[in-house]
């Protein structure tokens, strides 16, 4: 059977299996009408049915890890997700561009995105491939988001069945009940950085039916040179409700990207005299390519269906479909013939031309798609959970030449390859409540991995079928009253090896990472003005994927298994919220040893060939700070009057304190990032026109220091001339930069 043939069959069979499912439970249901009004102003059946087993990972709306609607949007102007999340405990982001827009990243707990587990609405989000969460693919996904909540450690398996370190869930089924809805908000600032969002809802249609749009639209020039993006998405959610109990929902998000490369970085020796700089798509005249940029859009296909069958039991259903497509094309100077399969270039019988210039893509072109049957449990002793996932992975991979100088015809395919990844789950939720304050909560987890590969770019013979077995146990104990919560926690997780860590390994192929992860929480809560909350926590890894420098089997540098790691750390939240709500206070610090027992780094020596070994008995993981502080200060000066024309004015001071970073896993100091505090300033400030009509005008102020420093970085030695050589690369932030909008609601 062909690959095509089996993809079409596969993707008809589990679309076909789950909408019959689906009819089946419609069908069966009874056909009663909702009253009047019956569902407005009330939490509807799926967030029910969904929030049924996370009732005590939080005890109000105000946890530490996860951000409301409201602070959302004060905080959400022209920036990409992760800076809406800097100001949660732990968390570290940064940008390639410097701004916030385009291609960015967030560590939590010095995890990464090919260990952060990303969901939205429950359905992976992360590349199945390398593992990453590309926020450029989702433009402006906060102008629909619902809800924003991050877990750190190993996670419930609802959080991801990939969460290795730590999760970001993302809940953006937003619609509006009420009434018809439409908003439109633009905004303007630095680097020409200009945002549109226009977002309509036809509030509820006879009890039934709810619908909501919105279109974005995103354009920076970037603060390093040629990093401009132009970034659009749309999104359409429709509801159904068949009555009070019942509901089918349909997501789709498209979202297209085209991002100025700049993910080389800033060599060292430039940062004070071009920190903008940016090597890529030089040509040989010395002058730079006009279109060395990243091109990928991406389709979200959503289908839910949940139905509570009485007070105690719901089942429901998902279906998705993720359609990704795009390539990043580049200059490349001096290129062989030969790396590319083709003999030198002849242009006369005596004349051979080994090497040109020439311009690339490199595509992907994928499809992946699955879904997920639930039941659930809900009585005052007992929640449980029973949850089956299949997802599927199709892609390719391949390259085209689109220009030559010379001897190569346009549009020439070079490699055209093949990829294939199942992934079957299931687990079960249980969390018992044998008194009042005492709860027991267990999460089993069962995954079956399949991944083939049909060669790499870099060596096309090499092909690999692995299969992969993991059990994810989670156990949680939680004593709490009204204004005390202790829970202990501990848990395993497995994670495979990505596709780079599998292609640089032929005879000694990468082995999965395993954390063993155990979380001591304490809350203290004086009703709702004030809570505080402390979290010691120990993840100690076995077989860790890290950068050694070490050249594989095939040449290439990977990440290589390390026996013993871990990170151990004490995480402190304070929030406080003013009597009379005119502030509200949320301030962290996060403190952490994170080291690795007994490594080896690597360095090439070409002077006498091979590679030289330098051994350390105990050193620091890279880019894990050991001091993280932030806070987020909120001024309402106008709540108490709630007759004044201007409605909940609020300025939001956030400030961030980010200490040294290591860029590699030898602890030197030379090969390092320095600490940086950094702080913006945002002023919303909504003015009544009427009883319908609701104009905003708000400001951000970025850096307001004007703090010079990097977020990110990497390095590489060697040995030449007798002498070690390193060279650091960074990604330098901007300065102080601003954004001013307006917008209108009614």
């Amino acid at each position: 059977m062909t690959q095509k043939k089996y993809l079409c069959m596969c993707k008809k069979t589990i679309f076909f299996v789950g909408l019959m499912l689906q009819a089946s439970l419609i069908f069966s249901q009874r056909k009663s009408m909702v009253p009047p009004d019956s569902l407005q102003n009330v939490e509807l059946p799926v967030a029910v049915i969904r929030a049924n087993l996370q009732q005590s990972v939080s005890l109000h709306e105000n946890a530490p890890n996860k951000l409301s609607k409201k602070t959302m949007q004060r905080l959400n102007q022209a920036q990409d997700l992760p800076y809406v999340l800097n100001s949660i405990s732990s968390v570290v982001v940064s940008s390639d561009a410097g701004t916030g827009t385009g291609y960015t990243g967030i560590r939590i707990r010095g995890a990464d995105l090919t260990r952060i587990n990303v969901t939205m609405n429950g359905i992976p989000v992360n590349d199945v491939e390398s593992q990453a969460t590309y926020f450029v693919n989702t433009p402006d996904l906060l102008s629909s988001t619902q809800q924003l909540e991050i877990s750190k450690g190993v996670g419930q398996s609802k959080n991801g069945v990939g969460n290795f370190g730590a999760g970001i869930s993302i809940q953006n089924l937003d619609v509006n009940y009420d009434k018809p809805m439409f908003l439109y908000q633009t905004d303007y600032g630095t680097f020409n950085t200009f945002k549109n969002t226009l977002k309509a809802s036809t509030g509820l249609i006879n009890n039934h039916f709810v619908g909501t749009i919105r279109l974005s639209s995103m354009q920076s020039d970037g603060y390093i040179m040629r990093s401009a993006s132009d970034l659009k998405a749309l999104q359409v959610t429709t509801k159904y409700l068949f009555d009070e109990n019942t509901q089918l929902v349909f997501n789709y998000l498209k979202g297209k990207e085209k991002t100025g490369q700049a993910w080389n970085g800033v060599a060292q020796d430039s940062l004070q005299t071009n920190r903008t700089y940016n090597e890529l798509g030089m040509k040989s005249d010395g002058t730079f390519y006009n279109n060395q940029t990243d091109n990928y859009g991406q389709d979200y296909y959503q289908m839910f269906f949940d139905k509570k069958l009485n007070r105690h039991w719901a089942i429901g259903s998902t279906l998705f479909l993720t359609r990704g497509k795009g390539y990043y094309e580049e200059y490349k100077t001096g290129q062989a013939y030969a790396d590319y399969g083709l003999a030198d270039y002849q242009p006369t019988p005596d004349t051979s031309i080994t090497l040109t210039d020439l311009i690339r893509q490199l595509w992907l072109d994928n499809y992946f798609f699955g879904g997920r049957l639930y039941t659930t449990y809900l009585s005052k002793k007992l929640d449980a959970g029973l949850y089956f996932n299949y997802n599927q992975y199709d892609g390719k991979h391949f390259g085209e030449i689109v220009w030559a100088t010379q001897g190569i015809d346009n549009q020439y395919r070079w490699y055209n390859l093949k990829a294939f990844k199942s992934d079957a789950n299931v687990y079960t939720m249980v969390d018992i409540k044998p008194t009042k304050h005492v709860s027991i909560f267990a999460d089993l987890q069962y995954r079956k991995v399949q991944y083939n590969i049909d060669g790499f770019r870099k060596n096309p013979t090499i092909q690999h079928k692995l299969s992969y077995q993991f059990f994810n146990p989670k156990l949680k104990l939680t004593v709490k009253n009204q204004h005390h919560l202790v829970s202990l926690v501990t848990g395993i997780a497995q994670k495979e090896p990505n596709r780079d860590d599998i292609e640089a390994g032929v005879l000694f192929l990468p082995k999965p990472e395993k954390l063993f992860n155990t979380e001591l929480t304490y809350v203290y809560r004086n009703n709702k003005q004030m809570s505080f909350h402390t979290n010691l926590y120990g993840m100690f890894y076995k077989d860790q994927l890290v950068l050694t420098g070490k050249i594989n089997d095939v040449g290439a540098y990977t990440r290589t298994n390390i026996d013993k790691s871990y990170r151990i750390g004490i995480e402190f939240e304070w929030m406080y919220k003013s009597i009379n709500h005119l502030f509200e206070m949320n301030a962290n610090i996060a403190l952490s040893q994170n080291k690795i027992l007994n490594f080896t780094e690597f360095v090439d020596d070409y002077d006498n060939g091979g590679q030289i070994q330098n051994t350390y008995a105990t050193t620091d993981i890279s880019f894990s700070p050991n001091v993280i502080l932030g806070a987020r200060l909120s001024v309402f000066p106008l709540r108490h009057d709630e007759d004044h024309i201007i409605e909940n004015l609020s300025i939001d001071f956030l400030p961030k304190y980010v200490g040294k970073q290591y860029l590699d896993n030898t602890g030197n100091e030379l090969r390092s990032i320095k600490g940086y505090f950094v702080s913006d300033v945002m002023l919303l400030c909504p003015v009544k026109i009427n009883e319908h009509t609701l104009f905003n005008l708000r400001t951000g102020i970025y850096n307001i220091f004007n703090t010079t420093y990097e977020a990110n970085g990497y390095t590489f030695s060697y040995i030449y001339g007798a002498q070690q050589t390193t060279q650091n690369y960074y990604y330098p932030q901007s300065g102080r930069r601003w954004m001013i909008g307006a917008g209108i609601a009614f």
